[in-house]
């Protein structure tokens, strides 16, 4: 029997699949659970994903008065409403998003509030922005990066279209400091998880891929190195909620 060269292959939760096939059962996972996103943000964090969001929006200062932001994996808009009581007068904003069907309901979701009505919705892979380089002053994501392929190229990518000065804030769930909390985390993450996603969103499995997707995810140590090593400075991270979420902070000087 032949078997696949490893190095052609990527992880997808606990399995090992090809590049592009990560894509595609990543883009699925999301067409699958749009209908009940915020719903199941809201259970199986309880409420806890505002107050990691609202502290993302503490830290979003841009050097420039009326910076141009892009929100990347912006989903269905939560990031942009926190951005918009960070940011009261930004020159531009741009939520992109690689799945359309997310991007779709952050639209119509905040269409209603005029404040909305000048934000660009584009979809596109984090991978390869569609944008020139150094165009923002800030760019942030929030909960996005682990279901990056090439996590490298998304970060060089950022770096990329960062102007000199310019912030990025990278939101993820990340590793418990504590064991005890960590295998409490994983009772939970295995436990309740799925079944929250068999009850609520009809969809068991995007929800046990979740859970192994965290798992999979470079601790705060490593995500700090990888984005030092894309051309980001003076980067650092702030641990929440006993480090079960993580928020890392860096600049194109």
């Amino acid at each position: 029997m032949i078997r696949p060269d490893t190095d052609s292959l990527t992880d997808f939760g606990f399995e090992k699949v090809a590049f592009e096939e990560k894509t595609r059962r990543v883009r699925a996972v999301f067409d699958s659970v749009a209908d009940r996103y915020d719903l199941m943000n809201d259970l199986m964090s309880i409420g806890l994903h505002r107050f990691w969001k609202g502290f993302l929006g503490t830290l979003a200062r841009p050097a420039r008065a009326h910076p141009c932001v892009l929100d990347l994996a912006s989903g269905t808009g939560d990031l942009l409403s926190v951005l918009d009581r960070a940011i009261p007068e930004p020159a531009c904003r741009v939520a992109s998003d690689i799945n359309y069907e997310m991007l779709r309901r952050g639209r119509d979701k905040l269409s209603h509030g005029s404040r909305f009505t000048d934000v660009f919705w584009i979809e596109a892979d984090a991978e390869k922005l569609p944008f020139a380089d150094r165009t923002f002053d800030l760019v942030t994501m929030a909960f996005g990066l682990r279901n990056v392929t090439h996590k490298d190229a998304a970060l060089a990518e950022i770096r990329r279209v960062l102007r000199p000065g310019g912030m990025v804030l990278i939101l993820e769930f990340s590793h418990p400091r504590s064991v005890s909390v960590q295998k409490l985390y994983d009772r939970y993450s295995f436990g309740v998880l799925p079944r929250l996603g068999r009850w609520v969103a009809q969809d068991e499995a995007s929800y046990r891929y979740l859970a192994e997707s965290i798992r999979r995810h470079p601790d705060q140590i490593t995500l700090k190195r990888m984005m030092e090593e894309a051309g980001l400075a003076r980067v650092d991270y702030f641990n929440l909620s006993l480090g079960i979420v993580a928020l890392h902070r860096g600049y194109r000087l």
